[in-house]
């Protein structure tokens, strides 16, 4: 069966939201358009946007924050607004580049009290603030993470792995084999570069914002802790859902 793209997820606030797409188009050498736009440093962090790329271990994350990952997030492109909504909590429509402080207001309470506390919003004066130093966007597999569920005996959200693009009807975890490939998706080619490491952020539940599966010791039973492949875009383009994704 010849696998398809199922679905585009991109972050505009790093560990703050998800937002599903039905179409985007990519360019060379660049992020997901969007996609970890900004991101929130903490007050142990020095990062201000001016130097561009910086590790993740410079913002409040969901590694650290599991109740961050029930965010859910909208972009108004044209506005340059996000509005984000929270289950219980009123939603909140800001400008990330002028009214940070509105966010760290509303997230009181999503950061344990023992970690870093989020001092301000930042924008990425490059490329936005993935985990790889290189622009990536994330391929992931449906048949991989449907091998995940099986270890674990139950349904799992893919949004636990916070990745932007995802096809189906692979073999299971084919997608590490691509390393260094051309995978042509609608109009656009990418090559994945690396496989994702993954963290405690898996073992957060995006419904309720608690931790409640050990993810990460269901893909140990596999001897490594990676799911998805961060990917270079080579050629740019349109893509859909509903694309073949295919290696050339």
């Amino acid at each position: 069966m010849t696998r398809r793209l199922t679905a585009i997820w991109r972050f505009p606030i790093k560990s703050h939201g998800r937002e599903e797409l039905d179409a985007v188009t990519l360019a060379p050498g660049r992020c997901l358009p969007w996609d970890r736009a900004w991101a929130v440093a903490h007050d142990q962090s020095d990062a201000d946007g001016s130097a561009g790329w910086v590790p993740c271990q410079n913002f409040s994350r969901g590694s650290k924050a599991p109740m961050l990952a029930a965010i859910r997030a909208a972009l108004d492109e044209a506005a340059g607004t996000v509005t984000l909504s929270y289950p219980g909590r009123d939603d909140l429509t800001l400008n990330p580049d002028t009214e940070g402080d509105r966010l760290i207001a509303w997230s009181q309470g999503m950061i344990p009290d023992n970690r870093a506390r989020s001092a301000r919003v930042i924008r990425s004066a490059g490329q936005g603030f993935t985990d790889s130093e290189f622009p990536s966007v994330t391929l992931c597999n449906l048949s991989s993470h449907r091998a995940v569920e099986q270890r674990l005996g139950r349904p799992l959200s893919i949004h636990r792995w916070r990745g932007n693009l995802w096809f189906d009807h692979g073999a299971p975890w084919e997608e590490f084999d691509w390393i260094g490939r051309e995978i042509r998706i609608g109009e656009a080619v990418l090559v994945p570069r690396e496989r994702t490491d993954r963290c405690l952020a898996t073992h957060n539940n995006p419904d309720t914002g608690r931790r409640d599966l050990d993810v990460l010791g269901a893909l140990g039973s596999w001897d490594h802790q990676d799911f998805s492949v961060r990917a270079e875009v080579v050629r740019g383009g349109r893509i859909a859902v509903g694309d073949t994704v295919g290696t050339l």
